[in-house]
C-alpha cells in the first residue's frame, strides 16, 4: 500500500510539474515608443510588440510579466537578472550578440530621417552636410551616424525621442534619425504635422542596423530560447500576427 501511495504522489507531482506555469518577465523601455508600447491611462502598458508578447506567451502556456527600465539599462538589467528577454523593438546586430544572444526575428523595418517642411529631402551623407541630425543613445542609428555621416554632419544624444521630436520643431536640431515607424507615427500627430515631414530611408547596411527585431536574452538561456523560437514561428503560422498586425498598421511589418 505504501509502494502505491508513493507511485500515486509522484504521477500526481509530475502532472504538476506538467502544467505549471512559470513566469517569464519581459524587459520594455519605460518611455512610450508607440504604436509598439505606451501605458494608458490606468497605467498598463498597451501596442503592437505587448499583443505579440501575449500571444507567444499564450503559445508557451506562460504566464508573463513586464518590467520597465530605461533604454540604456535594457542590456544590463538582463544580464543582472532583473528580467528574462527583452522585448523593446531592439534591432539584432553583430555588436550586441557578441554580449547577449536574440530570438528569431519578429519584425524589421528600415531607418529614416525626418526634417522641416521645407528641407530637401535627402537620406544620404551628401544630403545632411553641415547639419544636426538628433538620435536616441544606443541605438543603431547612432551606430550608422559614426559609419556613415559623422564625416558630413554633427550629432545631437537624446535619452528620449520625445525629446529629439521637440527640440526638431523648435528649429534647434536640422534632423531626427530614427526607425522608420515611430518617425512616421509621430508625423501623424497634430504636432508632427504642422513642423516636420519624411526626408526618406537611409541606405540598408545590415551589419550596423542589424537583421530585424528580436528578443534579447541571456546567452545561457538556450531553453528559453528555443520555446520562444517556436512560439513566434506558430503566432506567425496560426495567422495571430496577421491579426494584431492589421489593428495597428496598413502594411507588413515582418518585412525581409
Amino acid at each position: 500500500m505504501k509502494l502505491i501511495s508513493l507511485l500515486l504522489a509522484g504521477a500526481a507531482f509530475a502532472a504538476t510539474a506538467v502544467t505549471a506555469q512559470a513566469e517569464v518577465r519581459f524587459g520594455i523601455m519605460n518611455e512610450a515608443y508607440p504604436p509598439f508600447f505606451a501605458k494608458d491611462a490606468s497605467g498598463t502598458w498597451n501596442g503592437w510588440e505587448i499583443d505579440l508578447m501575449n500571444a507567444v506567451c499564450a503559445e508557451m502556456k506562460e504566464i508573463c510579466s513586464v518590467v520597465d527600465v530605461s533604454w540604456d539599462g535594457l542590456i544590463p538589467a538582463l544580464q543582472t537578472k532583473k528580467f528574462d528577454v527583452i522585448w523593446s523593438s531592439m534591432s539584432i546586430t553583430e555588436e550586441r550578440l557578441k554580449t547577449i544572444d536574440f530570438t528569431d526575428k519578429y519584425y524589421n523595418t528600415p531607418s529614416k530621417l525626418i526634417g522641416p517642411k521645407d528641407a530637401t529631402p535627402g537620406a544620404t551623407p551628401e544630403a545632411v552636410d553641415g547639419k544636426t541630425i538628433g538620435i536616441q543613445v544606443s541605438t543603431v542609428q547612432s551606430a550608422y551616424y559614426a559609419k556613415h555621416f559623422a564625416e558630413k554632419a554633427e550629432e545631437q544624444t537624446y535619452a528620449t525621442l520625445d525629446e529629439a521630436f521637440q527640440d526638431l520643431s523648435a528649429g534647434r536640431i536640422d534632423y531626427v534619425f530614427g526607425d522608420a515607424i515611430p518617425l512616421a507615427d509621430f508625423l501623424k500627430t497634430d504636432f508632427g504635422k504642422d513642423c516636420c515631414a519624411d526626408m526618406g530611408d537611409v541606405a540598408a547596411d545590415p551589419s550596423v542596423l542589424g537583421t530585424g527585431i528580436g528578443g534579447g536574452l541571456r546567452k545561457e538561456d538556450t531553453e528559453l530560447k528555443a520555446k520562444l523560437n517556436a512560439a513566434i514561428a506558430a503566432v506567425r503560422a496560426s495567422g495571430k500576427y496577421d491579426e494584431i498586425t492589421k489593428a495597428y498598421f496598413t502594411f507588413d511589418v515582418y518585412g525581409q
